[in-house]
């Protein structure tokens, strides 16, 4: 919600100050800005909304939203999002702050969603909270995966996120607080995966045990040892192992060529078509790969643990999460903050003033953002 009037000035580009001077000076008028995106997007407006509307409140102004695509809905490039209407001189100096609680919102509300509808059987945590720059991000991030897991759960009946990693936001996703596993640092405290498991049951026997078996570089080894340390949660399903193989090296037991016999087996059409360089390694690459998950859950199955889920992380933004979809990769849950905009500069939100007064007038060039009848999907 930061800031508001106290600290607008000190935020806010100084040409804007230096116009609200002027029309200070030179008389107020009625103006009404058009907010867009320059690229597709799904509606994320809340937070930007509940903000400007804060500082309509301080200044004791009265502000029209005309909210054209309502939360979560699909917005088209250049499409405007809403219409805001009021005093000139008390919204010519909160565009800059506004712009930014829009556009790389909307965005990742788009990516969340694209992740969710590729595998929509498959449950998503968002893990984005360390990857974000400072508390606001943070809750702009949280915000819009709920939005775009909501639109998914609407759309297609996709699971979704079913929560994130923080107590702070989970209110976004109906919950009290956030989820949370184990670290790496917990296993090398422990210098053993099963007496980490052990250690983390025991302070927290009521969560799901959801165990990291990467750090020995022994995923496999070790996911069977923690089976059979607690067979009765992995014959209830309240056992997972979590791959997050970094992409350094294969996940224990694969090379490129088993990798390929792994697909071979389980998905062949997978790898029959033309693919790219981003494609193959999601397919048969180091890290968390199609086919590290196909293997993990061979061997889980072989010995038995067919009920124990397996959790993956590590880069599962949208293309990630559509090869996964073709590879029938079998995710019980994926753990991510890939919905995060990956090219800073499609984030950018732009408002330009169409009415003066109640008068049409914009910038040539930009005629379609004047207000026609409502619409959108």
């Amino acid at each position: 919600m930061a800031p508001l009037e106290r600290e607008l000035a000190r935020w806010t580009d100084k040409y804007f100050l230096r116009s609200k001077s002027t029309i200070g000076r030179f008389g107020d008028c009625r103006a009404t800005y058009a907010v867009f995106l320059r690229r597709p997007v799904v509606s994320a407006p809340r937070l930007a909304i509940t903000w400007l509307q804060a500082v309509a409140a301080e200044r004791d102004v009265d502000i029209a939203i005309d909210l054209r695509l309502p939360e979560g809905k699909w917005v088209g490039a250049g499409d405007p999002l809403m219409y805001v209407s009021g005093p000139l001189y008390h919204l010519v100096d909160t565009e800059t702050l506004l712009l930014q609680k829009i556009g790389p919102v909307c965005v990742a509300a788009y990516n969340a969603y694209a992740m969710c509808c590729e595998l929509p059987r498959v449950a998503f945590l968002a893990m984005d909270a360390r990857h974000c720059a400072g508390l606001e991000m943070a809750e702009q991030m949280a915000y819009a995966a709920s939005v775009g897991s909501a639109r998914a759960q609407r759309k297609h009946g996709a699971v979704g996120f079913l929560g994130n990693a923080t107590d702070a936001t989970a209110h976004y996703f109906g919950r009290e607080e956030g989820f949370g596993t184990m670290p790496h640092a917990l296993i090398g405290y422990a210098n053993s995966t099963v007496r980490a498991a052990e250690m983390f049951h025991a302070a927290h026997p009521e969560t799901l045990l959801t165990v990291l078996v990467d750090y020995f570089g022994q995923e496999v080894t070790d996911s069977l040892a923690v089976c059979r340390r607690f067979p009765g949660l992995a014959a209830e399903g309240r056992l997972a192992v979590r791959l997050d193989t970094p992409g350094g090296r294969f996940v224990e037991g694969l090379d490129p060529p088993t990798s390929y016999a792994v697909l071979e087996r389980h998905v062949p059409d997978a790898i029959r078509g033309y693919r790219t360089d981003e494609e193959l390694r999601f397919l048969i690459g180091p890290g968390v790969s199609a086919a590290a998950i196909h293997h993990v859950r061979d061997r889980l199955d072989e010995a038995g643990f067919e009920r124990v889920k397996i959790v993956a992380s590590s880069g599962f933004g949208p293309a990630k999460c559509r090869v996964m979809a073709l590879a029938q990769a079998p995710i019980d849950t994926v753990g991510t903050g890939s919905f995060l905009p990956e090219r800073w500069s499609e984030t950018y939100a732009t408002a330009d003033i169409v009415e003066y007064d109640g008068v049409p007038r914009v910038k040539v060039g930009r005629e379609f953002l004047l207000r026609r009848a409502a619409g959108g999907e």
